[in-house]
This record gives C-alpha cells, structure tokens and sequence, in this order.
C-alpha cells in the first residue's frame, strides 16, 4: 500500500509545492535549514502545526487572487502552470503533520487534526467551487488543441480541468454548498473512524500468567510476548496484541484453541464493539454522504465516481475482474477447507475449523505436506540481511546505490534515512524507513512522501521517499527476524519508492505514485516476485548467526510449497474487495446496519464460514478512512499487470538490465504523464493477459 491514508483523502492537497517562506520562530513556516532541506522534525512540536496551517491557507489564497486578478487572457502559464505551482507552503505543512498523524500520533496530533481537517476542506472547496477560477480554467481548456502543448503539459490541463469538474465547479450554487458541507463532514468522519481503529488496536492485551499456555509457539513469539509485557510493567507474563507481528504468529502455532478465539475475536471486533469507538453509525454516513456526493456529481453511485478516473472505468470492469476469479478460487478455498478439517479429525478432533483454526491448521498441513514451517525460513530473513539484498537487486536492475545518513533530523527515532544515487553517480532522492510497530503509529505498511520531485525555473527538486512498517521487533538478543509475507512486505513497499524515486517531471500533481488507483500498484507488486526467487534469495537470505546462505533443499520446499494455501489467501482478498464494491455501488442510500449488509453481501457471493473478508468492515481502513474506497480491487488488477510483466524478465533474465531500463523509463518514470495502459504496453509490447496470474496462484 502507498502513501499516508490521510493524505490520499485530502484532494485540497492537489496544488502543491515546497518551497518555504520566513514566519516568526515557527520551524515549518522558516526555511528549513537541514541537509537536503528535509523537515526539521527536531524542532517542529504538535503546537507549531495549526498557526502554520492558517498562515499556509491565507498564503495559498493570497496566490490564487493572483491568479484571478492577471488582467491577461488566461493561459496555460499564467493559469494552469500557475494553479499547480501555487499551495506550496500549505502542502508541505500538512504533508509533515498527516505523516505524523499516521507514523508517530499522540493525543496532541490527534486533536489538532479535529481543527485541520475541516479547515482544509473548506479551502479546498473554496479553490475548487470558485466560478472565476473554473472559467479561466475552462478557457484554457476549450483551446487545448491550439495550444502546442508538449505530451507532460497535455496531461496537465486535462487533470486540472478534470479535477475542478469532479471537485464541483460545474455544479449550481446550492449544490456547491451541499457538496462543501459533505466534503466537511467525510473529512472528520474518515479521521474518527481511524482514530478508533487505532484506540481499538491499541487498546487489547491478551495478558497470559501460566507458561502452559504458550505452547506450540515458538520462542521468538515468546521472546517478543515478554518484551511487551516488561514495557508494560507488567514482569514475568506475556502479553499478546492484535498488532500483525503479534497476532499472526500466535494464530499460526498456539496450541490453546481458546486463546487463539479471544485474540482473534479481539481483533476482528475492532471498531465493532458497541462502545464508544464503534465505527458502524460513521461508515453509514460516509457511505450515504459519498453517494449524495457522487449524484450531486452526475453518477448513479460513488464507485461509477470513482471508477471512472481508474484504468477499470466502470464498476462493471471491476466485478468482472473479481467474479472471472472469484468462482476458481472459492472452489480452490473449499477443497483447502476440506483438507484443514481431515486433518482436525485425524488429530482425533472433534470440531469443524473456524476462522481463528485456519492458520493454526494450515500451518500443521504444511509441515505435513511440504516438511516446512514458516521459524524454518525465519532465521533467514534477518530484517538488515533483506534490507541489503533489496539494495543490491535494485543495484542489479537500475544501477542504484544508497548511503546511510544518520545525521538527518528524525521523526522517531525508529526511522533511518538514506541517500539514494544514480547509476551515472547523481543524487537522485532520500529515503526514510521505518519497520516496528508502536502505538503511536497506524498498523499495516505505506510509502509516502515528505517531498514529491518536481522542476520549477528549471531546477530539479529531489524526493523525500517514507517507508512505513510493521514488522517483527528484535527481541533480546535475537535481531528482528520477518516472515516470509514480511519479507514480501518489505519489497512491495519499496517498489512504491522505486516508483516516488524514479519520478521525472516538471509537475508534482502528476509525476510518481500520483496515477491511478488501479496501476500504483503495479510497481510495487512486481518488486514481491523477486523476494522468493532462488537467485535473489542467494544475495540476502543468510542465517543470523552462521551468515550461511538458506540451503537449496529449504528453497525448493518453499518454492514446492508456493501455491500453498492460494485459495485462502485469495478468496479473504476477493471477498474485501467485493464488500468494497458492494457499499460504493449502492444507488439507494444504505439504511441497514453494516454488520447486517456485511453479511448479507458475504453470504450472496458464498463466502465459506471457515473464511471471513480480509478486513471487516469496522476495521477497513483502506476503504473508510483511506484513498481506496472503491478501489480495493486495486490489488488484484495490478496483480494481473504484474504477473504478465513479470513474465518479462523470466524470458530475458531476473536481473536483466535492458528489461530494467524500459520498465524505468515507461513505468516508473512516467508517472501519470500519459495513459496507464499506453504506459504498460509501451514496455511490454501488448496488453496484459490474465494467464500468468492464475498460473501462479494456482487457480488455473
């Protein structure tokens, strides 16, 4: 996933820029006097953030008067150039604080976000609804064919005008109001529902006093569970979270059913506890605010809204996609289900698999089946041994280098920063990460940005690239050892940075990841099917404490084990992404309750008990407080791009540098400069066919 939820959902942000003016003694409203210009997250406190929005906002305002009041005809420099360049204090300040609201939040951040947000969206609406503004706009529009624009500034009058029609500015006065006072409210109503997952999340310790009841797990689970329970004061137990470096492993190999059911039930009934953070009542008004929005729009429903701006263009596309792989994968599920429950029975069993057994199970059977466990492979994936095999796969491909810089001001201390060259020796950006969980940041993994790369007067300004992790902790002695989906993870994510470092482009709004829901995820799911291969585990899987390379018999179990639990894995996804779909392409507002309309929807499309939807709806965040609303099928689209492209370099070579260069130069650099597809096929030759990605689940 890339980016900060918060920032996708804020379309105010679409002007923007870096480049900072002296205010006082407020840090984000000085020029920032560090290496590269980074932010100086040394100095900046929760307190500096809210005067230096409002002095952002007032700024912004002050340049689009300028805009209004140049007694010249519109053009495309003085209107459209100008549009894009200007917000450029506004947008670096709020793209420091929703990074931090997301990686490093505390209760300061928290509630200053109830005052910016909505301070935000008026703005936004205020550029946006501005009937001056849109008819300069429009002029410059009507005369796009005369205007000798290079194939970069096309693109950018098409997304301007684009945007100010979807953003209201051809709708009628009243309607400018209402779609103002919806933008309002789904701007704090997104901010509540995750601020309540992240409580939620926060909130759960399964705390275990008797050591019998750690059995079957093994000791880096153990080790961890004793760490979190010493922070927490609490000496001589364990504590288990509903955090994935947590949860998972307790899932996969605790022998007490019981205790499995209560985490599991903890982290499924997240936001759906009827308490005060339950997230039921908000989803409902996002979903009917976003449907109003959507028909005051001109569309039958919000995912027709969405879909539209994405390579699928209908909803129709997108559940095609979906449907042509749920059936194949549902019976892939069942057959799994059948195998998960006969191993139940021969244990002398007595119960029928339930969705907090499947892990525990499938992780049995693939011991059984494969002679393999997932703390096999971990003492192979050392979190520093992967991070280097990534850096020297992306040296292999791209001719790329990084330099450790840890003199660059920091946002936590977890985060380490890198300088990033050129193959021709040229600085080419800078990039945070930062792995382990705490309960200042969001759960899941992102790539963001503090900085996009952009040129004005011709001057090329470098991108300041974020990676945000979950990842296991290193615990005592022993280093952070990931999973294999950790390891999978860690390149998925980087791919996102390869696609915010390569970025070339005079105009921020459209270089980089700032393309289409539905191929952002190309870049970064083609990096994943490097992680398992046998020549690019040779260059990092090495043991922690021999630094011997993983032993070939354990890379062919892992490879034999590769379809493995696919059905499962799958369908979970599938069923999320049509639960997604479900609530954006109501055309009556949703008057049931979710839970009510969840089930309903899992049940229409034959969701087996022993399954439920990756995410939930209280705790889909990717979809209620996040840019994937509507667009949750995303993954599954580019899954097919990925895999076909991937079918590229194993004709031509993993490492094959001339493959490497067009996928550079067409995908990663182009960013939404022209359409996705014209992109894809400009690298691969032909549209993608869908072939390869039911190959490699095993669907076909």
């Amino acid at each position: 996933m890339f980016k900060s939820l918060f920032l996708i959902t804020l379309f105010v942000l679409l002007f923007s820029g870096v480049n900072l003016t002296a205010k006082d003694s407020n840090p984000l409203l000085t020029k920032y006097d560090t290496p590269f210009g980074v932010p100086p997250f040394d100095k900046i406190k929760p307190e500096h953030f809210l005067p230096a929005i409002k002095e952002g906002i007032i700024k912004h305002e002050a340049e689009i008067d300028k805009i209004l009041n140049n007694k010249k005809p519109a053009d495309f420099k003085n209107t459209i150039e100008a549009l894009e360049y200007s917000g450029e204090l506004l947008n670096d300040i709020s793209t420091v604080f929703f990074n931090l609201s997301s990686a490093n939040t505390n209760s300061a951040l928290q509630k200053i976000a109830k005052e910016i947000s909505p301070l935000l969206s008026q703005h936004g609406d205020k550029i946006n609804l501005n009937p001056a503004l849109f008819k300069r706009v429009k002029d410059v529009y009507v005369q796009k064919t005369n205007l000798k624009l290079n194939t970069e500034q096309a693109k950018l009058l098409e997304e301007t005008y684009k945007n100010f029609v979807r953003g209201g500015a051809d709708l009628d006065e009243s309607k400018k109001k209402r779609f103002s006072e919806i933008n309002e409210k789904i701007s704090l109503l997104t901010l509540k529902y995750g601020e309540n997952v992240l409580t939620e999340t926060n909130n759960f310790k399964l705390v275990i006093e008797d050591k019998n009841d750690l059995a079957g797990l093994p000791q880096s689970a153990i080790d961890e569970a004793a760490e979190t329970a010493n922070n927490n004061k609490a000496e001589g137990k364990w504590i288990f979270t509903v955090h994935n470096p947590s949860l998972i492993p307790f899932l996969q190999y605790a022998s007490k059913r019981e205790l499995r059911e209560k985490l599991w039930r903890a982290y499924m009934s997240r936001g759906n506890a009827n308490n005060v953070y339950d997230n039921n009542e908000i989803i409902k008004e996002i979903v009917n605010l976003r449907l109003e929005k959507a028909n005051l729009l001109g569309y039958k429903s919000y995912a027709e809204y969405v879909l539209y701006d994405n390579m699928a263009k209908t909803p129709k596309t997108a559940y095609k996609l979906l449907n042509d792989l749920w059936t194949p994968a549902l019976k892939v599920a069942k057959k799994e289900a059948e195998d998960l429950n006969a191993l139940v029975k021969r244990e002398g069993m007595n119960f029928k698999i339930e969705p907090w057994d499947w892990r525990y199970y499938a992780e049995k059977l693939r011991k059984e089946k494969y002679d393999l466990n997932e703390e096999q492979l971990r003492p192979y994936f050392k979190l520093e041994n992967v991070r280097d095999g990534i850096f020297t796969l992306v040296n292999k491909l791209y001719g790329i280098t990084f330099k450790e810089n840890n003199k660059l001001p920091k946002y936590h201390p977890d985060a380490i920063s890198y300088e990033v060259y050129d193959k021709d020796k040229s600085l080419l950006a800078l990039i945070y990460m930062d792995f382990f969980p705490r309960e200042s940041k969001r759960s899941g993994a992102w790539m963001t940005n503090y900085r996009e790369v952009y040129k004005k007067d011709g001057k090329k300004v470098i991108p300041i690239i974020s990676l945000v992790c979950n990842f296991s902790k290193p615990s005592g002695e022993t280093p952070s050892l990931l999973t294999v989906d950790e390891v999978e993870t860690f390149f998925h994510e980087f791919g996102h940075g390869l696609h915010g470092m390569f970025a070339k482009g005079n105009y921020k709004s459209i270089s980089g990841t700032n393309v289409s829901r539905d191929f952002v995820e190309l870049p970064s799911q083609i990096m994943e099917n490097w992680s398992t291969e046998p020549e690019v585990l040779a260059l990092y899987a090495k043991h922690w404490k021999t630094n011997t390379i993983i032993p070939a018999e354990l890379v062919q179990k892992l490879k034999n084990s590769g379809l493995f639990n696919q059905g499962f894995i799958t369908v979970e996804y599938l069923a999320a992404s049509l639960l997604d779909l479900s609530y954006y392409s109501k055309t009556e507002k949703l008057s049931e309750s979710p839970n009510q309309f969840e089930t309903a929807e899992m049940n229409k499309i034959g969701l087996i008990s022993e399954i439920i939807p990756r995410y939930k709806s209280a705790y889909f965040q990717h979809v209620f407080s996040g840019g994937y609303s509507a667009g949750y099928y995303s993954y599954i689209w580019a899954a097919v791009l990925d895999a076909d492209a991937f079918e590229a370099f194993k004709e031509n070579g993993l490492f094959d540098k001339k493959t490497a260069e067009a996928f550079r130069t067409n995908v990663l650099e182009n960013g939404n400069k022209e359409d996705a597809m014209t992109l894809y096929k400009r690298f691969r030759g032909k549209e993608p066919i869908i072939e390869p990605l039911l190959k490699r689940r095993g669907l076909k």
